[in-house]
């Protein structure tokens, strides 16, 4: 008879994947120069068709005109995530009203984007993209094992469709207000 092992250690485990996959994700943005990262600032951003958690298409099309967040995040319901949802849901108001929507990004399934939207109450879509399609476009698939992650990035782009910032280094506690802060200054460049 083999042991069978209780059913929160998977938890524990996937625990550790994620803190792994972060530390290593730290790891690689200090021990590699941004000459070997993608650069995206003054590029269009790459196009892009990905369902929300409620199943609604979105595309990088029907955001022209409006400034755009799209932050991706490793996993749903991990501690760092889930700050960096609230953040975002508690600023998502000041970020309409200077023009600005947000979409958050990860390789979650649907059901799980839905669960993890409902349990916050968040304002935003947040988009599964698990064929690793837009990920994989901007270079921010982290690979561990069989498990792939989003790093934990985020892009602001113009209302043309061009990336402005590329944050590649994110606090998850300060981080909306940063990008916020961002989109209201460089409003504020081009009159």
């Amino acid at each position: 008879m083999f042991f069978k092992p209780p059913p929160f250690l998977k938890y524990f485990y996937l625990f550790i994947i994620i803190v792994f996959s972060i530390n290593l994700s730290y790891a690689n943005n200090v021990l590699f120069s941004k000459e070997d990262t993608k650069e995206w600032v003054g590029k269009s951003a790459p196009r892009f068709q990905l369902q929300d958690q409620y199943g609604k298409w979105h595309t990088l099309e029907q955001y022209t005109g409006k400034w755009l967040v799209l932050y991706f995040y490793p996993k749903d319901n991990s501690p760092g995530c889930t700050e960096e949802a609230n953040q975002f849901k508690e600023l998502y108001p000041e970020f309409l009203k200077n023009n600005a929507i947000v979409l958050g990004v990860s390789l979650d399934s649907l059901a799980s984007h839905e669960k993890f939207s409902n349990k916050l109450g968040l304002p935003f879509p947040i988009l599964a993209d698990h064929q690793n399609k837009l990920t994989s476009a901007l270079g921010i698939v982290r690979n561990l094992g069989i498990t792939k992650f989003a790093k934990r990035e985020t892009f602001l782009i113009d209302p043309q469709g061009n990336i402005v910032y590329h944050y590649q280094s994110v606090n998850t506690e300060t981080h909306a207000k940063q990008v916020l802060a961002d989109v209201i200054a460089h409003q504020h460049s081009r009159h």
